[in-house]
């Protein structure tokens, strides 16, 4: 079924978008037919969440656990000191029908496992996961294969962060489980509360994954560029800078391997 036409309001709204060549009319289009779900409202989830909303993507499922914290304000941009005590996931459908009432926003204040990740990310075309443990990590990296669904993930701490585009899915393509391995399913790392955070750098990690997801999402559609299967981007706030590896396709993985 073809995609609806933008109203005249939402063309005005992104027409710095869809000037560019990358993007234009039909990249527009496929941005406001689109799902992404958000795991966790962090300090990457929240500028994610703002850059996706204002790129113009239609639909946003929400899901997160936790309330907001005073502490949370550092780095956490969608939230304000009366937002403090009230569930985060709640919080940021506020601040979204205060940005754009146009969008479809669907809310989860269930803590995602193995067992209702499936549900939390039915229908999306991309999943974002800025959660801050390996077992939350790797039962949506989990939930993205079995769905067929692209995977961002992207981390952060101190002044360092990581951002990957995984498609496990894919016959030739790793999952995020090729790259950690299947010693991390538990809730046992580090948290930003012991290690410290720069808000700035989950601010720039958070709005490169949006960059990120957007080319997953346009892929095929415009001339935004290559989704970069496997990629893990590593960013550096102190040198700064940033370096690429690849990730490869583990045969032996549990979720996406051939043996």
């Amino acid at each position: 079924m073809p995609s609806a036409p933008l109203s005249p309001a939402r063309l005005d709204r992104f027409a710095r978008h869809i000037v560019l060549p990358e993007v234009g009319g039909a990249g527009q289009v496929k941005l406001a037919a689109s799902k992404v779900a958000i795991i966790g409202l962090g300090g990457i989830g929240s500028p994610a969440l703002q850059y996706l909303a204002a790129s113009g993507v239609g639909r946003l499922a929400l899901v997160d656990d936790d309330v907001v914290d005073v502490s949370n304000l550092q780095r956490q941009t969608i939230f304000t000191q009366r937002d403090v005590g009230y569930g985060k996931a709640v919080s940021a459908r506020r601040w979204l029908a205060n940005f754009d009432d146009s969008l479809h926003v669907d809310v989860s204040d269930a803590r995602i496992t193995p067992d209702n990740a499936a549900s939390l990310i039915s229908g999306a075309d991309v999943v974002l996961d800025g959660t801050d443990n390996f077992a939350t990590r790797l039962a949506v990296s989990d939930a993205c294969v079995a769905a067929g669904i692209p995977l961002l993930s992207a981390a952060v701490g101190r002044f360092q962060g990581q951002v990957a585009a995984f498609a496990g899915h894919l016959p030739d393509q790793a999952c995020y489980r090729c790259f950690v391995g299947d010693a991390f399913d538990a809730e046992d790392c580090d948290t930003c509360a012991d290690d410290g955070m720069l808000g700035a750098m989950a601010g720039w990690v958070g709005s490169f994954a949006a960059m990120q997801a957007i080319k997953v999402l346009l892929a095929g559609v415009s001339g935004l560029g290559d989704p970069g299967w496997g990629r893990l981007h590593i960013l550096d706030g102190l040198a700064p800078g940033m370096r690429t590896i690849r990730i490869a396709k583990d045969a032996a993985c549990k979720r996406c391997g051939t043996n």
